[in-house]
């Protein structure tokens, strides 16, 4: 054939293609395009899943923030959920059916699922919101231990059985439960033997990443795959929406207020947040400046706590502008005085001589649902917007 024939009938099949439509997700999900123009067609129920996610026809979940997992939409209703670190799954809505060829080790989860063994504590919040404990029947924690007023109703009406911690589960009860899901915390890590123990009884194991979020959005994003697995994917995008918009009203401006976030350990010793942990970044997302922005590492998942030294302690928290004490791990305290009384050194910082000492709820590591709306919180408090205090949602002012 004629060379010159071949590049022009190359040129216009390229333009065909890149002039096709785009597709939508489902709920009006924008479909990712990586950059290249995407177009309309599907990977038939013949296609490998491994092709199909890494073609740019596949339409893939909108995510502002998280970054720890994603989801592609394929053909007939299907979805192939990718989590860091922990696996594939194919998601079958009910009333489809799965490809002919799902490739190698792709898990086959059929929704909506149900009969949840749920030892990721963050990620019961998530499915409180959406309306669907009844998805969960079984959990790692017991009823005297949650901060979530519905999860622990639940439990004590027998709705949801502790079957063990992570790292002890009772593998008798979610057998006898017909246990279809898992969803652990990255603290399955240390026990393996655990996570093989369950996948060889045939009970898939999803392992939640959202600690691992750089974003504190991205923690309550993951409200989204809870959405695909229990089917009300639009009610999901809604709740994000709304912490979201939480964010984008405040003003990206610093105020210039200093803030120091600890608490005090039974021992007597501060424990801070590391600044790349979420906490930390909320203070910063909500226009303060974090005290203890120098401790432990600041890269990628410099997630968690740290031990401070006394002296550290008081040298860098003294002059802050703002105390928000965190009780989610030692517990509330009511006054200036209960707070003074695990350490004296306290009674000597500016924050307690301007009366800005403020308290964390028990329910901030268990309510990740929150997050814009704790954020807005402390925005607030950063600008005096604090009139009539019971307006606040998650934190409280010491007398």
């Amino acid at each position: 054939m004629n060379r010159k024939l071949v590049f022009i009938l190359a040129i216009a099949l390229f333009a065909f293609s890149a002039c096709k439509p785009s597709g939508e997700t489902p709920g009006g999900l924008a479909a990712d395009t990586g950059g290249a123009a995407s177009t309309s067609a599907e990977p038939s129920s013949g296609v490998p899943l491994d092709s199909a996610a890494s073609s740019p026809a596949a339409n893939r979940m909108q995510l502002d923030y998280a970054t720890q997992f994603q989801v592609d939409y394929l053909d007939g209703g299907c979805a192939l959920i990718s989590v860091t670190d922990s696996g594939r799954f194919l998601f079958v809505p009910e009333g489809c059916e799965p490809p002919e060829d799902t490739g190698e080790g792709v898990t086959l989860l059929r929704g909506p699922v149900t009969d949840i063994y749920l030892a990721a504590t963050s990620a019961m919040c998530l499915f409180d919101a959406l309306g669907s404990l009844g998805s969960v029947t079984m959990t790692g924690t017991k009823a005297e231990g949650w901060y979530i007023e519905n999860a622990r109703a639940a439990m004590e009406r027998g709705e949801i059985a502790y079957a063990g911690r992570y790292g002890a589960p009772d593998y008798e009860l979610l057998i006898s439960k017909n246990c279809r899901l898992a969803i652990e915390s990255t603290m399955i890590s240390h026990v393996p033997e655990v996570k093989e123990k369950l996948e060889e009884l045939g009970i898939p194991v999803l392992v939640e990443r959202s600690s691992y979020e750089p974003h504190p959005l991205g923690r309550t994003e993951w409200i989204k795959l809870y959405g695909l697995l229990t089917g009300k994917e639009e009610l999901a995008l809604k709740i994000f929406n709304e912490q979201a918009e939480y964010l984008k009203s405040i003003p990206g401006e610093k105020t210039g207020k200093t803030a120091a976030f600890f608490y005090i350990s039974s021992s007597g010793g501060a424990v801070a947040r590391k600044p790349g942990d979420y906490a930390a970044k909320m203070i910063e997302l909500a226009g303060g400046n974090y005290v203890f922005s120098d401790i432990g590492d600041n890269g990628e998942g410099a997630t968690g706590s740290v031990n401070l030294e006394m002296e550290i302690f008081y040298e860098q928290a003294k002059d802050a502008d703002f105390i928000i004490y965190n009780s989610s791990i030692d517990g509330e305290v009511r006054s200036v005085d209960e707070l003074l009384a695990k350490s004296h050194l306290i009674g000597d910082f500016k924050a307690v001589k301007s009366g800005d000492v403020w308290c964390t709820g028990k329910n901030l590591f268990q309510d990740t649902t929150g997050f814009g709306l704790m954020i807005s919180d402390m925005h607030k408090i950063f600008t005096g917007n604090t009139e009539g205090a019971e307006e606040l949602n998650y934190l409280f002012k010491l007398q």
